[in-house]
């Protein structure tokens, strides 16, 4: 009966996926505007205080590559001329209904996409510092920040007001904090949930939208997980090896790594990718000035665009400590450069990882795309790996 419950909950967030578009349209139709984003970077405090809604477009299909490639090079990312081509053929409903589109910097590849996109629909491009580190790269982040929220003022005829600002670090904090409760759970062995379900409560928490709703289904769903454990329920049966993943954001494309991982003996403890902990780990401070508080949050997280990129490696191994991991596995996407470099540095952060008595964490990089044929080569690959760690 208590496992019924659980599983009502997860096909509530599994329905909820699709309707998505169709509450946007609502929303629209009564009046709200819509802005466009791609990224963690973009501050939704500062779109939500303009009285907008930030959506996430769709960028994590193959489907729509080969319309991009009609504009963007063959060997460009997948991610890239998938978020065009969408675009581009109007296939992406959020996009549809977008008054204006926030992109940002974060490689050459996306900085040159914009540049077409916005003979599509307006778009807005924050140029993001290299770096995280120095008051001259946090100081120009906060001019970005305020560049932008000018820009949403005049596309969108809105006012942003310092107490607006406020109040939305404080809702955007309660959804970190709420998600955080819900990966804190995975540190459990066994644990309560699969990745594949976190992952999907990941995909219901970025169609949210806001909305307090939905926020208390996701603490329904941690409350009636954390007790039917304690009860004795077991999701998912012990002895599985442990993994945390990490690299390019993930998608719907990109299930099948994480199918290969879970149907081979494999459980998935913790994503660090920029749609799980890693945008969500630290809050924003709400004793500093509004934009001053924004300028630091979103400008130190850890994505590979940034150099040094320490804080990424940092939060790898306390991942790994925290949940217990296993191993790793890196998703690397096709001409993805910065994380492709990188992965070097994280081989080697965890090459040289003592955690208890073991000596280095095992690792392997995956590097993909979004075609689909390679399940059964991902499926034998993540295989070897797991029973080289069993």
């Amino acid at each position: 009966m208590i496992m019924h419950e659980v599983n009502s909950l997860f096909e509530a967030m599994r329905d909820a996926i699709p309707a998505g578009p169709v509450r946007i349209k609502e929303a629209v139709e009564a009046g709200k505007k819509v802005v466009g984003c791609y990224c963690a970077y973009t501050p939704y405090e500062v779109i939500r205080a303009a009285g907008a809604i930030p959506v996430t477009l769709c960028s994590t299909s193959e489907k729509p590559i080969a319309a991009g490639e009609e504009h963007l090079p063959r060997n460009l990312c997948p991610l890239i001329k998938s978020s065009y081509g969408f675009a581009l053929t109007d296939t992406c409903p959020y996009f549809h209904f977008c008054s204006i589109v926030v992109g940002e910097t974060t490689c050459d590849g996306k900085r040159k996409m914009y540049e077409l996109l916005d003979r599509l629909r307006p778009t807005h491009v924050m140029q993001l510092p290299r770096t995280y580190r120095g008051t001259d790269a946090l100081s120009s982040w906060q001019a970005e920040i305020e560049r932008l929220a000018r820009r949403l003022e005049t596309e969108l005829g809105a006012t942003i007001t310092e107490d607006g600002l406020r109040r939305e670090i404080k809702k955007r904090n309660e959804e970190r904090r709420a998600m955080g409760e819900l990966y804190e759970l995975s540190k459990l062995d066994p644990v309560p949930l699969s990745g594949r379900e976190l992952h999907l409560v990941n995909e219901f928490f970025r169609v949210s939208f806001g909305d307090p709703q939905a926020l208390d289904l996701v603490r329904e769903l941690v409350r009636r997980l954390r007790e039917n454990y304690e009860a004795g329920e077991r999701r998912v049966p012990g002895g599985k090896r442990r993994i945390v993943v990490t690299g390019c954001p993930t998608g719907k494309s990109l299930e099948k790594v994480f199918n290969a991982i879970e149907e081979n003996g494999g459980v998935i403890v913790a994503f660090e990718n920029c749609g799980g902990i890693k945008p969500n780990y630290e809050p924003v401070d709400e004793t500093l000035p509004p934009y001053e508080a924004l300028a630091v949050k979103y400008l130190g997280i850890p994505c590979s665009c940034m150099s040094p990129n320490d804080k990424r490696l940092d939060l790898l191994e306390t991942l790994v400590r925290d949940y217990r991991a296993d191993g790793v596995t890196d998703i690397i996407l096709q001409a993805c450069h910065t994380y492709s470099v990188e992965s070097f540095l994280v081989r080697e952060r965890l090459g040289n990882l003592n955690v208890g008595e073991r000596e280095g964490i095992p690792y392997i990089a995956v590097e993909t795309d979004y075609y689909q044929g390679d399940v059964e080569q991902l499926s034998t690959r993540m295989g070897a790996f797991l029973e080289m760690l069993a």
